[in-house]
Parts: C-alpha cells; sequence; structure tokens
C-alpha cells in the first residue's frame, strides 16, 4: 500500500492548495447560515489500531442537540444548509486535512465514534487495520443512508411501532446497515486494489455507481 500512501498525501495537497477559496467561502457560509457555532465540526472517531483522532468536517448540524451518532434524513437537528452540505459531500472537504496529516486516507472504512470499530471481533478486526477513509465500498453504497433509515423508520411507524424515531434508527443501523458495512470493509482489506481506489473516488465525485463484490454499490 506504498503506492496509496504517497497517492493520499500528494493529492490531499494539491486539494488544499487549490480548494482552500472553496473552504473559506463555505466556512463564512456557515457561520452566516448557522450563527453560534464554529464553521468545523470536531469529533473523536476511531482510526487505524483503534486509536483516536480527531476527525474534522464542516458542521452541518444546529449546534444544542442531544440526537443520536445516527443521522435521519430530515430531522430538525441538519439545517438545511447542511443538508445541501451532505447531498453534495462538502462538509467531508476539511477531511482533505486528515489525509494530509496521516489520520486518514482518501479511501477506507468511514471513521466510526467510538463503540463501534472499536468493539469489532474475531476476523472482523482486519478493518482496524486500515486508515479509515473519507470514501469507500460502505461509504459508496450507503451514500443515500439517512434517506433510507428515514425511509424504513417511517415504515415502521406505520406498522405501529410507537418507539421514539431515533430508538429505531438505531436498531436498524446497528443490525442491518453495520453489519453490511462490516463486510465490505473486509472484503476491500483482504482484495485490495490501487485500481478500485482511484474508481471509487470517481465514482463518489461523480455520484456514479460501480461493480464491487459482486453487487452494484
Amino acid at each position: 500500500m506504498l503506492l496509496k500512501f504517497f497517492f493520499d498525501r500528494i493529492v490531499s495537497f494539491m486539494g488544499l492548495l487549490l480548494l482552500w477559496p472553496v473552504l473559506l467561502i463555505l466556512a463564512v457560509l456557515i457561520k452566516i447560515k448557522m450563527p453560534g457555532g464554529p464553521a468545523l465540526f470536531v469529533q473523536k472517531r476511531v482510526g487505524k489500531g483503534g486509536k483516536l483522532f480527531n476527525c474534522h468536517k464542516f458542521r452541518t448540524m444546529v449546534v444544542d442537540h442531544n440526537g443520536s451518532s445516527v443521522s435521519v434524513a430530515g430531522e430538525s437537528r441538519i439545517t438545511p444548509l447542511g443538508a445541501k452540505l451532505r447531498h453534495y459531500k462538502l462538509d467531508e472537504l476539511p477531511g482533505l486535512w486528515d489525509v494530509f496529516i496521516g489520520k486518514m486516507s482518501f479511501v477506507g472504512p468511514r471513521p466510526d465514534v467510538p463503540g463501534y470499530a472499536d468493539k469489532l471481533e474475531g476476523d472482523d478486526r482486519v478493518v482496524l487495520k486500515l486508515w479509515p477513509g473519507i470514501t469507500g465500498p460502505a461509504t459508496l453504497k450507503y451514500r443515500n443512508e439517512d434517506k433510507m433509515i428515514a425511509k424504513y423508520v417511517a415504515k415502521k411507524q406505520e406498522e405501529g411501532d410507537t418507539r421514539d424515531a431515533e430508538v429505531i434508527a438505531l436498531e436498524y443501523n446497528d443490525t442491518v446497515i453495520y453489519p453490511d458495512k462490516v463486510r465490505l470493509n473486509c472484503y476491500y482489506y483482504r482484495n485490495y486494489s490501487f485500481t478500485k481506489d482511484i474508481q471509487m473516488i470517481f465514482c463518489t465525485v461523480l455520484r456514479k455507481k460501480m461493480e464491487y463484490d459482486g453487487e452494484m454499490i
């Protein structure tokens, strides 16, 4: 993965060099449209080897909320500007810095909050041998994850489930979505291909699908 290492360092540096005006404009927009909080959202995430690091993203939610780590499309804590940033993945741009300093890679498993990747057992722990990524096979497959969760929550509520929406969303994530992400990330580790990395980056930017592990993601 030496080629991956140098690719990450060089391309992230070029990205920061070329996109700093965009980063500045987005930061100003967030401060104007979402006052009362910072432009950047910094949170401890699980990195390679299970070590915690500060993950940087643009803030997309109101400052004062007590929501879970699982986001649902349309929920009130996500601001209108935040929803647009998420839709076009612009909230991920500060991650270029995390890639440049070696805490993340362009492609890999999404960095989890504590309580997920660090709790993996058995063969699934190979995921922790990877640098977390801005994009990856699981990210591509679940690019509309918040909408999928919202649809599931609505379906359960229509069926008479009276539990809180966040509880239903967390259950769906923990029993269906997250295990499938782990499966994809384990496959990524065991079948690494730099060519596939490049393809995943282009599919992320262009919002296209690709074939991976026998399915379209």
